[in-house]
């Protein structure tokens, strides 16, 4: 018979592999313990390679189905907030930049609200939503077929309508991010625009919390240009870091401060 800490172990990965985000708060509440006893269940769950650390919480390893969009806005909020932050800081007046479907690229999205003299294109719902009456902010919606999951639009329309321009950044999201592969989507269609959208810009980051690194959870790759950035969270692997620096990768590493809203981060030189 397992032990009480082992049936809870247990129970919290069921929870996280069902709702695809393990909350310290949640599970202290949901499973009646102490949020320390949880962190250790969590770390102990992570060092087995069941689950992955998260700012304030885990995800399941496991091979589950596409999560909608509206399924991942709660999932590790506070970190898509800081790394939203830090990306917007990046863009200066008068930029052009593509914007990416997903909810840490429309979290940027609305961190750019107030912009003065910007040009935004996206391919992402989210991202309309937020700037359609943003009245500094010029946009350009590279419309064509939609996904209802990821609330962002693929196709060869989308791809025609890239062709025609070009761009200061682009910011791209993620289901997964290994150094190997590059990073990973639920479908051929998205990654092979991922790819047209990363040749397309001078700069090219990716926004991924702390858990994505490592991630596989679909077979679909794209692979970007050398020298691209990984926007993500203090809590990330070193490991996996490690092996994304090895390839060329610039990391940026946020942290949200609990005395400042705005996102402190560690940055890495551009490779030469």
């Amino acid at each position: 018979m397992p032990t009480a800490s082992q049936a809870r172990r247990d129970r919290i990965l069921k929870l996280a592999t069902t709702t695809g985000l393990a909350s310290v708060e949640e599970l202290s509440q949901t499973l009646g313990v102490t949020a320390s006893t949880i962190r250790r269940d969590l770390a102990k769950l992570t060092a087995e390679g069941h689950l992955a650390r998260t700012y304030g919480g885990a995800v399941s390893l496991s091979a589950h189905p596409e999560a909608s969009l509206r399924q991942r806005i709660g999932e590790a909020y506070e970190a898509k907030w800081a790394i939203a932050r830090w990306a917007a800081s990046q863009i200066g007046a008068g930029e052009t930049v593509l914007l990416d479907a997903g909810s840490t690229v429309g979290a940027l999205a609305h961190e750019l609200r107030t912009a003065k003299g910007l040009t935004v294109a996206t391919t992402g719902v989210t991202a309309l939503q937020e700037l359609s009456d943003a009245p500094g902010v010029h946009v350009e919606c590279l419309g064509g077929t939609l996904r209802p999951l990821s609330q962002g639009f693929v196709g060869p329309l989308t791809e025609a309508a890239l062709e025609r321009m070009t761009f200061d950044r682009v910011f791209l999201g993620t289901d997964g991010v290994t150094a190997e592969y590059g990073i990973c989507e639920a479908d051929l269609r998205q990654t092979r625009l991922k790819e047209l959208m990363a040749r397309r810009a001078e700069h090219v980051y990716v926004l991924a919390h702390a858990a994505k690194l490592g991630l596989r959870p679909f077979h679909a790759w794209a692979s970007l240009p050398p020298g691209w950035t990984l926007v993500t969270d203090a809590t990330a692997d070193p490991g996996s870091l490690a092996a994304l620096r090895e390839r060329g990768v610039r990391v940026v590493l946020v942290e949200p401060a609990p005395e400042d809203p705005a996102a402190q981060a560690a940055v890495e030189p551009l490779p030469r």
